[in-house]
């Protein structure tokens, strides 16, 4: 890595970092931070990249899920279980659809802090700095909640410790038993329109299990059955915080962010010349790069070529998100042209954030059928110019919410107000989460197909 250091990122402009009023407390306490263990390890990280080297060659897919922003309130081990526990649902419904291995990376266990649009909000007569995630300051509009605060930073690593110590038991400890993953309560699927074609999946997943299970291949015998890899991620935002968990791994010499398997570069700090790019440029986790409206094609490339400067499979996943009447506006175009550069990345359609409206009733909220229609007009396009739709990353939570409308259970906007709860975003709750994956399983079955048969064909 030409010219990078591990703080060279502070010689670039960077945005949405926020301003501490006590610099000498905030160096104080990522000193600190510079001391404590890592969160994930290096080799963690490769064996990730491996498998995201899959999703480039159309052998996997890549479900990405989890809050908007993580709150100190909302810790709860209950809530990390059933946020688990709808991951695994999902996956399990689309490992079957697309006959391929799901890679499980949470958004969770590190994504606190948030972009704002405006470094300040205004109630009445009362203007205040703009809440920033729970890692920055509190979410309540008061001047002592709104302070920026360095020591929140220790909640953050801890709480991220505790929640990824709990998904480490989770995932190995045998809660993740395929049999008990598909035996969970899918009761809502009996209130769905969609009930005829939800039941019949769910048989036919049954119908496997069991004829597996009279072969003996059960989770008896079989740890692999009982036991998933399960990787975290965030949005690689807070960078003084991310230098301080940055470490050099002492078996190869490279630097590997240790606050998550995989960061993320979000569409408003994707600058070529910012110090977000130049901070992930250097480390060796796999990137997230978010693509929106405003992406233009030779940006994104050259964004890609400075991050996989090798164009290593695995290292680079371009997250679109552009709302959904607008697919066939933008997508196509940024398919070109990295087509044309030959560059190899992993497609993810984020449905979310360009979906994001006010309600009749002043919540900020989502469409389920917007959300859907982005899915499916992604697929679509992929499909159409010939390239493999790898991935989905949701906001969503395992928790019984009303932030997003629609679904099987039709929450309306006046049902908003009853159980909302997000710090930041709207997110899809779990039955709509797992309706999402039941809707979008021929998609992602066509979508494979078609891919094995464009990648056996072009070589």
């Amino acid at each position: 890595m030409k010219n990078w250091k591990i703080n060279s990122w502070r010689k670039y402009p960077v945005k949405h970092i926020p301003e501490y009023q006590d610099k000498k407390e905030l160096d104080q306490v990522l000193n600190k931070i510079k001391s404590f263990p890592p969160l994930v390890f290096a080799e963690e990280t490769r064996h990730l990249k491996k498998q995201l080297a899959e999703v480039v060659d159309g052998k996997a897919f890549l479900l990405q899920g989890g809050d908007c922003a993580e709150s100190f309130a909302e810790f709860n081990p209950d809530n990390i279980r059933d946020y688990f526990k709808v991951i695994l649902q999902m996956s399990l419904v689309l490992t079957y659809s697309a006959s391929l291995p799901v890679i499980k990376l949470g958004r969770i266990a590190g994504q606190f802090a948030k972009p704002r649009s405006a470094p300040t909000e205004k109630q009445g007569d009362t203007e205040l700095p703009s809440y920033l995630g729970d890692n920055v300051n509190g979410i309540e509009f008061t001047e002592k909640a709104r302070k920026h605060d360095p020591k929140r930073l220790f909640k953050a690593y801890s709480q991220s410790a505790s929640t990824l110590n709990l998904l480490r038991a989770f995932s190995h400890g045998g809660f993740a038993d395929l049999k008990k993953v598909h035996l969970w309560n899918l009761g809502y699927i009996k209130k769905s329109p969609q009930a005829k074609k939800f039941k019949e999946l769910e048989d036919k997943i049954a119908d496997a299990l069991a004829f597996m299970d009279a072969c003996g291949i059960n989770s008896e015998f079989n740890r692999r059955l009982k036991t998933v890899n399960f990787w975290t991620s965030h949005e690689a935002l807070h960078l003084p915080f991310e230098e301080s968990m940055t470490r050099i791994d002492s078996t190869t010499g490279e630097y590997h962010a240790t606050s998550a398997h995989f960061v993320w570069i979000g569409d408003r700090t994707r600058q070529l010349d910012g110090g977000h790019v130049e901070y992930c440029r250097g480390i060796e986790n796999p990137i997230g790069i978010k693509c929106g409206p405003t992406s233009k094609p030779d940006e994104i490339v050259k964004i890609c070529n400075l991050i996989n400067p090798t164009n290593e499979k695995g290292k680079i996943t371009l997250i679109s998100r552009f709302g959904h009447d607008s697919v066939g506006k933008y997508l196509p175009k940024l398919i070109r042209g990295i087509k044309k550069e030959g560059a190899n990345v992993i497609w993810s359609c984020d449905p979310m954030h360009g979906n994001t409206i006010q309600s009749t009733t002043g919540f900020k909220t989502r469409r389920f059928n917007n959300v859907l229609k982005e899915v499916k007009d992604v697929f679509a396009v992929h499909q159409s110019e010939g390239s493999y739709a790898g991935g989905l990353h949701i906001e969503m939570t395992g928790q019984n919410v009303t932030e997003c409308t629609g679904g099987a259970k039709n929450i309306q906007d006046q049902d908003l107000s009853s159980r909302y709860h997000t710090h930041c975003d709207p997110r899809l709750n779990a039955d709509q989460a797992l309706e999402l994956a039941f809707l979008i399983s021929d998609e992602i079955k066509k979508n494979s197909s078609y891919s094995k048969n464009a990648i056996q064909a072009a070589s």
